[in-house]
């Protein structure tokens, strides 16, 4: 699995007009699934994603989890991030897992960030058209893949 996790100040995704998830203070991950990816990698990165200290403490330092601050996770399927541009113009997908085993991994993930003790879960629909709105805080982006 590959995700690019923000920390923001808000973030929403919508599907035709229609809101399916909103955080506040936070983490958005954008996750992409790869065909060998399993549940247990999928469990790894939600716990990595739930503890990582990126959000500031009184003195200005990153040493502060999602889970120290009561922010929330808002989770987007992102095919694109296995997408490879080296050759041609057009991207290639083969490298992103089919939606067959790419959605029950997806919501997999999306369950066991929850299970992780993360206050406010929200969740994009998969292979839906989805409108993400984002304040980012920082920048902070980072890209996780797993092991």
């Amino acid at each position: 699995m590959r995700a690019v996790i923000q920390r923001v100040r808000s973030a929403s995704v919508s599907v035709d007009g229609e809101v399916t998830g909103q955080i506040e203070a936070g983490i958005l991950v954008l996750l992409g699934v790869a065909p060998n990816d399993t549940p247990a990698q999928g469990g790894w990165l939600a716990a990595k994603i739930a503890g990582l200290r990126i959000f500031e403490d009184a003195d200005g330092k990153m040493n502060h989890s999602v889970l120290d601050i009561g922010g929330g996770v808002l989770v987007v399927s992102q095919f694109t991030l296995y997408g490879n541009c080296r050759k041609g113009r057009r991207p290639s997908f083969v490298g992103a897992a089919h939606p067959d085993l790419a959605q029950p991994l997806y919501d997999g993930f999306c369950e066991q960030i929850l299970a992780q003790g993360v206050q406010k879960v929200g969740c994009g629909v998969f292979g839906g058209a989805m409108a993400v709105e984002l304040v980012n805080d920082g920048p902070v982006t980072l890209i996780l893949d797993t092991p």
